[in-house]
């Protein structure tokens, strides 16, 4: 998000703002194989914003773990079109830039070849690398943060304990990355395993108040197993930096539009458990190994297989799994005047398939993963 937009809490009045952040690949869209130009890229991002678009809102791309990433922004928006507007031009511009280094942009939550990572030289990522050892190879992965605004901390505590059950099929709905190191993984979402490593990630715990939250955050850097509190790498958690709901569970999705229909789902996921927060109704004592179960079975099948229910904790076809987080939220997406487009994006979903869906589809019996590379490429910036 923005830095130098002005974050306040969220006051009621009109729609609650909605920021995304998505980490793409740098790649050859010849070969597929990533390359690690994220500091050439960055410097040409920064100076199109500044020289290019000085009138522009957003950030340019920046660096991440890994060279052969990139993570983009949008600012703050009010609407869905304008969110949709302002990927497009974050999108856009992180190729051009990518473009200039010899680079293309690909929103793969997983590299589907086989290669070695270049870790970031920052001091930041080194120190990861030595507390972490082996785990940070495997953290090459691109994910979909969803920034909401809130109206007080103490109703993001209660938001996060209410969101729980619904992030699992928020997964599904994104899944992105079925191969990883030349193979098929047999996952929709790999990028999902391999995050489910970390000793800091996954499904949190109910809260009940804002001093429990901030007390397993202290807790959990005085473990020191964390390097700094930006570890907190939680499905959902608040923001450190903004007044928002930060919902980390999703892959980046290939289509803008996919992309802008999981941000939509969670504010409206995020101003529905808001309401009922206010109103006392308790949140969902799900125990927390059951919604890994749940994340689990999202990972592994995406839309294509049965999820867990998140009324009934039983297995269920994903399809009707939607259609009960569409309806728990439909009060929400009205009010926002979301709720047509968020129809027509999940039926054009399950229509078309989700990111993992098309990358198999995309292999299609070619001998090496080019080609799945090279397909997500033109889907990710259109002309």
């Amino acid at each position: 998000m923005r830095k130098q937009q002005r974050w306040v809490y969220h006051r009621g009045d009109g729609p609650r703002t909605v920021g995304v952040e998505e980490e793409l690949l740098l790649v050859d869209p010849e070969s597929g194989m990533p390359r690690p130009l994220s500091g050439a890229v960055t410097e040409i991002a920064a100076w199109h914003a500044d020289v290019l678009r000085p009138a522009e809102r957003g950030e340019p791309a920046k660096s991440e773990l890994f060279c052969e990433m990139l993570e983009i922004a949008t600012p703050p928006c009010a609407t869905s079109a304008e969110l949709d507007e302002r990927l497009r031009q974050a999108r856009t511009a992180a190729a051009a830039a990518a473009k200039e280094a010899g680079a293309a942009v690909a929103a793969l939550a997983t590299a589907p070849v086989r290669f070695d990572p270049l870790l970031n030289p920052a001091d930041r990522y080194r120190r990861i690398e030595d507390r972490f050892a082996r785990l940070v190879d495997d953290k090459l992965t691109c994910a979909c943060h969803v920034h909401v605004h809130l109206a007080s901390a103490e109703e993001g505590v209660g938001v996060l304990d209410r969101l729980r059950p619904w992030l699992a099929p928020l997964l599904a709905l994104s899944a992105n990355s079925p191969y990883w190191q030349g193979r098929d993984t047999g996952y929709a979402s790999w990028r999902h395993q391999l995050w489910s490593r970390w000793p800091m990630s996954g499904p949190s715990e109910l809260y009940g108040d804002v001093a429990a939250y901030e007390e397993t955050t202290r807790a959990m850097l005085a473990s020191e197993v964390l390097v700094d509190d930006h570890m907190v790498y939680f499905d959902a958690r608040l923001s450190r930096r903004y007044p928002t709901v930060e919902v980390r569970v999703g892959d980046v999705c290939q289509h803008v539009e996919d992309g802008v229909l999981l941000a939509v789902l969670v504010r409206a996921l995020v101003d529905t458990e808001a309401r009922s927060w206010r109103a006392g109704r308790e949140a969902d004592p799900v125990p927390t190994a059951v919604l890994r179960l749940a994340s689990w079975r999202a990972s592994r099948y995406g839309l294509r297989g049965e999820l867990l229910h998140p009324l009934t904790w039983q297995p269920a076809p994903a399809a009707a799994v939607l259609e009960a987080l569409l309806h728990h939220v439909t009060p929400a997406l009205r009010a926002a005047g979301d709720l047509d487009r968020t129809v027509r994006g999940l039926e054009l979903l399950f229509a078309r398939g989700t990111g993992a869906d098309l990358q198999r589809a995309a292999r299609d019996g070619a001998p090496g993963l080019a080609s799945v590379v090279a397909d997500a490429v033109r889907r990710t910036t259109p002309a």
